[in-house]
């Protein structure tokens, strides 16, 4: 088991680990096999080895996961070039690929993810953070770049990310344990442990179970600091004593995956598995530059919790010479998160300084009248809950002609509940039947998705392959619920926000009419259990319904495949992907449209000097279509809009050398030149003229897209060789970005500045004998401070820019033991 720290250790590590890893690295390999000579890859839902398949893939192997201590999702996210990310703390990550970012995007009223990530077979794609499944005993990781819509459905728009567990094993008893302990320079102490047991029960039938614990040290120190609101002299001013804490952003994680593999005879095997995780974290993970280095200045705690379980079921069988595979999954995920919203009231204090600040502007006072303290906190949780089914047929894979074909359903809820709290705040001025609480958001989200897919491939010659593939599909989205402030039962002011329009004013009464609009009218019953009433529904046959956005269509994907011999393998590529369109919460902005993405790609894989050299790069150009476009609007309120079209060139490369039985080099790179084609408007405008009232151009024609560096690379060389009894080795690893914007929108990217190019470097040295192996690391070994995302609490919150930086230096040594 591998003990490892921080998450943003684990940043770190997996950045070392994606040079190493990022090179066309992922095989099902020889338990006693040294190098991964051949990686076999399922991207394309059969068994292939990787330099067959023409798609840009690059993958981590059971051998490189474990070199590189990768634990989690944000480890091997960064290890892959043409993969980038916002995050604000674990759990919390949005993934891009290619460039295909417009910024803002995770919300859990918000897009769906333009990045599909399954485990296995099943898809565990969510809406507000990736899944961060905990990686141990994982045979490899495919990270599949630009458009799977054909294969993979609607999330896959601009690539897929695979975590393929190992299976139970009939062949003989087997285990490992590997543990690790860390030191965080400026932070603490953390640790992580692993084991694996793989049991035959029969000759047909095998156990396989993992279980994990790890704890992450904080580095982030909550220092004493006040906060003094208008009217100044003789306003209100608070401090942070209480909270003042070193290290306070520390996280634990556990849990445990168990799968039975059952083969019911030669031709059919059935494997039940199930995912359990628990993630803790506490604190903030990101600095406040205005503070210092490492610093922030909380006035409420902050805690989130994330736990999840998935039940999955795999059926494998032939019909005739026919393979079948039926994959079904139930995944239940329940987060809860307390927020310091401090920064909010701060930054609505000066906005409103004209007014008096918060004072002069809003009503927050106590049930006496009286002014109080402004500031909030926000309690917040979801229950995501996912079923997705798939059932698909595959032709015999020796054949001239073969074919890939299958049905596959989805439907995945979300219920989303954030209390914006206000302490001491009088009852009549809070949301209805819910003292202290400002504002209130109570809903529920549907997203069900309906599929019919198919691939065939021909071999025109023994070179040359010809393969089309196309996915009908169907998607039925729903919106439902509350959202907004309360309504003074006594009539003014009508809330602590003194606003005559959101919230209960929106509400449906059993007329039909809104109460803002029928002030004497009954409220119908809410559609959602804890809020007051329901004013985000259609009002249809006197009852309340869902607000709703449907479509269907057709995604394809061509390719033409030359591969004159053994070692060369040439592909050119057309393929299109979507992402789903949704409902804005706000009434007065229109649902959001689908957008799609269209690839053009050529790529070339050699594997070179009798398979000690292998290298595999593409070159592409994607055209983005209306893209959706999520940001914070008025009162941080979050809008979804379509913007202008985008257009994405880049290229990606990665390098396997062996340069002696001993000595290999891997790198991988990718560049990206991703920019908006026509002006991004401020108010939505399809004429792209941002003309009218109140509009403006947010960001002209040319403007880069946000997140991504132009360019991201890594290398990474190792060493082995053999010492006495055992095998001792030598690991460094260099990982370098440029800058990014932090936006899209011009002005608000100059607000938060831009997200710094940074350069790191890690090292490990161990030895492994017989069954066991014992090694000492260092990573970020020169205390870097790359920046990983930069971003803000609220709309108005720009002057306080949040960093999210990767964990300082981490020295740290590691046991493992098999038996």
């Amino acid at each position: 088991m591998s003990v490892r720290l921080s998450h943003r250790a684990l940043l770190l590590a997996s950045l070392s680990g994606s040079i190493l890893s990022s090179a066309p690295l992922l095989a099902q390999e020889a338990a006693d096999s040294k190098y991964d000579d051949e990686i076999v890859v399922t991207a394309q839902k059969r068994e292939e080895n990787l330099q067959n398949v023409p798609i840009s893939i690059q993958a981590l192997s059971t051998r490189k996961l474990d070199q590189l201590n990768i634990s989690n999702f944000e480890d091997f996210s960064k290890l892959l070039p043409s993969v980038s990310f916002q995050s604000s703390q674990p759990g919390v990550t949005t993934v891009y690929m290619r460039g295909v970012a417009s910024g803002g995007d995770g919300n859990h009223s918000g897009s769906l993810p333009s990045v599909g990530v399954y485990l296995d077979e099943q898809p565990v794609t969510t809406i507000g953070g990736t899944l961060d499944v905990h990686i141990y005993d994982i045979a490899r990781i495919e990270s599949l770049a630009g458009p799977q819509g054909t294969l993979y459905g609607a999330s896959s728009q601009a690539g897929t990310i695979r975590i393929i567990t190992n299976k139970p094993s009939t062949a003989g008893f087997e285990g490992r344990v590997d543990g690790e302990i860390n030191s965080v320079k400026s932070g603490g102490i953390g640790g992580r442990l692993d084991g694996m047991i793989n049991a035959p029960i029969s000759d047909m039938v095998a156990l396989r179970v993992v279980g994990w614990y790890q704890r992450n040290a904080g580095y982030i120190d909550n220092v004493a600091g006040t906060r003094s609101f208008l009217p100044q002299p003789g306003g209100i001013t608070v401090n942070n004593a209480a909270l003042v804490k070193k290290n306070f952003n520390d996280a634990e994680i556990y849990g445990g995956r168990a799968a039975l593999k059952v083969d019911l005879d030669d031709n059919w095997t059935v494997t039940p598995t199930v995912l359990y995780q628990n993630q803790k974290s506490n604190g903030a993970f990101a600095q406040d530059p205005r503070v210092g280095d490492l610093q922030v200045q909380r006035f409420y705690p902050d805690a989130r919790r994330d736990k999840f379980m998935q039940a999955a079921l795999t059926i494998e069988g032939k019909i005739g010479n026919f393979d079948l595979t039926y994959a079904g999954a139930y995944l239940n995920r329940k987060t809860y998160q307390i927020s310091d919203y401090t920064d909010y009231s701060e930054a609505y204090d000066s906005l409103y300084a004209s007014s008096g600040g918060l004072a002069g502007y809003f009503y927050l006072e106590d049930g006496a009248g009286n002014d109080i303290d402004p500031r909030q906190f926000i309690v917040g949780t979801d229950h995501f809950r996912k079923i997705s089914q798939e059932l698909r047929i595959a032709s015999p894979q020796d054949e001239r002609f073969r074919v890939v074909a299958g049905l596959f359903y989805q439907r995945q809820s979300n219920e989303i509940f954030q209390d914006y709290v206000v302490p001491g705040l009088a009852p009549a001025l809070s949301v209805n039947g819910r003292p202290g609480t400002l504002w209130l958001t109570d809903q529920k989200r549907v997203d069900k998705d309906y599929a019919a897919f198919g691939e065939a491939s021909f071999d025109i010659t023994p070179t040359i392959t010809l393969t089309g593939g196309g996915r009908y599909y169907k998607y039925d989205n729903s919106l439902i619920g509350f959202f907004g402030f309360g309504r003074n039962p006594a009539g003014t002011p009508f809330n602590g926000a003194g606003s005559s329009q959101t919230g209960v004013a929106g509400c449906y009464t059993t007329t039909g009419a809104l109460l803002r609009n029928n002030p004497g009218g009954t409220l119908l019953p809410a559609a959602v259990d804890r809020s007051p009433c329901t004013n985000l529904a259609d009002f249809v046959g006197g009852s309340l319904v869902p607000k709703r956005t449907k479509d269907n269509g057709f995604t394809h994907r061509l390719n033409l495949t030359w591969k004159p011999n053994e070692n060369i393998l040439t592909y050119a590529t057309w393929s299109r992907g979507f992402r789903p369109g949704g409902i804005n919460r706000r009434a007065t902005i229109m649902p959001y449209e689908a957008d799609f993405l269209t690839n053009y790609e050529l790529g070339i894989k050699t594997t070179l000097a009798d398979g000690r050299v292998r290298f595999n790069a593409a070159i592409y150009q994607q055209e983005w279509k209306r893209f959706q476009f999520s940001f914070l609007g008025a009162n941080s309120f979050t809008e979804i809009h379509n913007g202008p079209n985008a257009r994405i060139k880049g290229v990606e490369a990665d390098v396997n050398i062996r340069a002696t039985d001993g000595l290999t080099f891997t790198a991988a790179a990718s560049y990206t030149d991703a920019k908006t084609k026509n002006d991004l408007c401020a108010i939505d405008d399809p004429t792209y003229t941002c003309t009218g009232p109140g509009n403006s151009i947010a960001a002209p024609a040319g403007t880069r897209l946000p997140v991504t560096p132009k360019f991201n690379g890594n290398a990474t060389v190792r060493y082995q060789f053999p010492v006495g009894p055992g095998e001792m080795h030598f690991q460094s690893v260099i990982a370098h970005r440029s800058s990014a914007s932090a936006d899209v929108r011009v002005a608000q990217a100059t607000d938060l500045g831009r997200i710094k190019g940074s350069t790191t470097v890690d090292f490990a040295a161990g030895f492994e004998w017989s069954s066991y192996s014992f090694e000492l690391f260092l990573a970020n070994a020169f205390d870097e401070r790359a920046q990983l995302a930069r971003y803000s609490n609220c709309g108005q919150c720009n002057d306080r820019a949040q960093i999210l930086v990767s964990q300082p230096r981490t020295v740290g040594a590691r046991l493992g033991a098999k038996f």
